[in-house]
């Protein structure tokens, strides 16, 4: 059965072939899973994204975002739905940013919504939504925060791509991400001076006002020549550092739903070094794929021992529980379930 998909994202944030949210990820895997296997794939986006289907685009935000530029965006994305309903009839809407009560349609197609975020960042109300919206946690320690009342359905947990890629390990420490006070990058320089290791940390600063008030305060200070901000990086190079690194950092300061970025680690045989926050402990196996500590100082001692873990168990278990094969399979059932 051919399927028509309209797919959602976050409003404020661009999809690539490579993004850096979590939530983009997901996205732009199955866009690609779904044009591949000859379904039509239409994402909602700002402008300036890159998709493997059809893009029907929303104006993209320039400086900073504030709550009239959300507003404008949601409306954009409210008229966008509408439109695509209309001409192009999906056969299911997969929403996936954390604003969708914003933008959810009172009617229409079945809705698969991923909930990427911790549920207590959610509206209540958006755990209870009308008939016809499906509501897919990522983690088994995500679904055991819902609230009393909350209508979940069955985790579908990520998955990323496993490379055959085998590089030389360097000695430095690599983190990445949306660089935001709940991802903790302050204590990873923190742990990467008091290991006396270089690190690296890639990742891109959205212009929230505290976002930027984080990097500026808590993160430029930290650092020098040998613990560095190199930016976003995606592709063959992000693959590249994540291979070559002595380890990845991750001292999550909020509860993670699920972890891309460790999973990627695994897969290029890099043991990960984070705090047991959320859904860490279900990826990370303590003295076998990496280290779960508490604070920065626990870090830096984990940081020494990381050549204790083999690369090829890193990724052999990332083969075995983390591919992006899986989680496509997953979803393209759902979808057809739906429809």
């Amino acid at each position: 059965m051919s399927l028509t998909v309209l797919s959602v994202a976050y409003p404020l944030a661009p999809v690539t072939a490579d993004p850096v949210g979590g939530a983009e990820q997901v996205l732009a895997r199955l866009d690609r899973a779904l044009t591949a296997a000859g379904h039509r794939s239409l994402v909602i986006a700002p402008e300036g994204s890159e998709v493997a289907g059809a893009l029907l685009p929303i104006p993209a935000v320039a400086g900073a975002i504030g709550d009239a530029e959300t507003a404008r965006a949601h409306a954009a994305v409210r008229d966008r739905i509408a439109e695509a309903v209309e001409r192009d009839r999906p056969d299911v809407i997969h929403l996936h940013g954390i604003d969708f009560p914003a933008y959810l349609p009172e009617s229409g197609p079945p809705v698969l919504v991923t909930l990427h975020l911790p549920l207590d960042w959610y509206p209540p109300e958006a755990l209870t939504p009308r008939e016809g919206v499906h509501l897919h946690p990522v983690s088994l320690s995500q679904a055991a925060t819902a609230p009393p009342g909350a209508r979940l359905e069955g985790p579908i947990e990520n998955g990323v791509e496993i490379s055959d890629l085998r590089l030389r390990k360097h000695r430095y420490a690599f983190t990445l991400g949306r660089i935001c006070p709940e991802k903790g990058f302050d204590d990873a320089l923190d742990a990467a001076r008091l290991a006396n290791i270089p690190l690296l940390i890639a990742g891109t600063v959205f212009p929230y006002p505290y976002h930027e008030a984080h990097f500026r305060d808590a993160i430029a200070p930290r650092l020098t020549w040998r613990r560095r901000w190199i930016g976003p990086v995606e592709g063959a190079r992000k693959q590249e550092l994540l291979a070559q690194a002595a380890c990845v950092l991750i001292p999550a300061k909020a509860r993670e739903t699920s972890s891309l970025v460790a999973m990627e680690a695994l897969a290029a045989g890099t043991p990960v070094i984070a705090y047991p926050s959320g859904a860490l402990p279900e990826i990370v196996e303590h003295g076998k794929t990496g280290f779960l500590v508490e604070g920065a100082e626990a870090m830096a001692l984990a940081i020494r021992r990381a050549g204790e873990i083999d690369p090829e168990t890193c990724r052999a278990t990332a083969r075995q529980r983390f591919s992006a094969g899986r989680m496509v399979a997953r979803y393209l059932q759902r979808y057809a379930e739906l429809a």
